[in-house]
């Protein structure tokens, strides 16, 4: 598959500050990739070099194939920011269609695109409202809609949830993975680990402006796992005393264990298995990103670690 995007070696200091320090990494077209770290990390000021807004100190951005060019592939970009970035005074309708003229729309085809995803995400009796009078989650759908009605190839969502409620969130969420499916692709940058989980092919966490992890969801997971297991055995209760493995708690019926050095999870199910014992469910526990996220930002010397995917 080919890359959208490629950042090489990308450096940006303000003052004494490394707000990005020799960063890397490349995006695949058509994937929703996940862009995480946490507060002053240097995610905002990356998301910036990348749509053009701040240049680098050092390093280079390749994008579709080439050396970037803010001036003439900004019409190629949506970038829906973590602020607001409406005009608050304009009707709903007028902005939408303003905005995505300067996208380089013509009327009749913004208003065709306009009418389709107001449609879309149940907006069209707002054309005439205030974006001052919306909720925090209305203005999110709208600013939504005008990061995306271009078709641009790359979509920058920072905080897409935002405001949002379970219906509307899991609206958008939809609609990122359909815009995916089309053929563009997005950096998706947010907090929440169980959205990254569900919506990310591949990420990226930064830390005190370096890159502390790369790799696919399911790759890094597995790189971190513990050996771990959940296991439920019918009508039978546990011997603690087996050199196999250790239980680490009981829990909702069942052990959680683990596989002790020297031994795999084969033997634990042998085990049961030569003793008659029924084994209602037998799964791995896997780590979740937000326990691999605290455990590497809690260690500030965290250092780079890549991960392939993992069938």
């Amino acid at each position: 598959m080919s890359k959208i995007l490629e950042l090489q070696a990308l450096r940006k200091y303000y003052a004494t500050q490394k707000a990005v320090d020799d960063i890397s990494f490349s995006i695949e077209k058509g994937s929703i990739f996940g862009l995480l770290g946490p507060n002053g990390a240097g995610k905002t000021t990356l998301l910036r070099m990348i749509t053009g807004i701040f240049y680098p100190d050092m390093g280079e951005i390749v994008f579709d194939g080439q050396k970037f060019d803010p001036l003439n592939d900004i019409q190629q970009i949506g970038y829906m920011p973590e602020e607001r970035g409406l005009y608050k005074k304009m009707k709903i309708g007028e902005q939408a269609l303003y905005l995505a003229q300067l996208k380089g729309l013509s009327k009749a085809e913004a208003m065709q695109k306009i009418k389709f995803w107001f449609k879309k995400l149940e907006m069209e009796t707002w054309w005439n409202k205030k974006v001052e009078d919306l909720s925090k989650g209305m203005s999110q759908k709208l600013q939504f809609v005008t990061t995306v009605l271009h078709e641009p190839k790359l979509i920058i969502l920072d905080e897409p949830f935002s405001g949002l409620d379970p219906l509307n969130a899991n609206l958008i969420k939809d609609e990122i993975f359909g815009l995916a499916q089309r053929g563009s692709t997005i950096i998706f940058s947010t907090h929440r680990m169980e959205q990254v989980e569900e919506i990310c092919d591949h990420i990226v966490l930064v830390n005190l402006g370096k890159k502390v992890l790369d790799g696919s969801v399911s790759g890094i997971k597995q790189s971190f796992k513990e050996n771990k297991f959940s296991i439920k055995l019918q009508g039978e209760q546990m011997n603690a005393n087996n050199p196999a493995f250790t239980i680490l708690e009981e829990k909702q019926g069942g052990y959680v264990l683990k596989i002790n050095e020297g031994f795999q999870s084969n033997d634990i199910l042998a085990h049961f298995l030569q003793q008659g014992v029924t084994i209602e469910a037998f799964n791995e526990i896997l780590p979740s990103l937000n326990e691999i996220f605290i455990r590497l930002v809690e260690g500030s010397n965290a250092k780079t670690r890549s991960f392939q995917q993992v069938d």
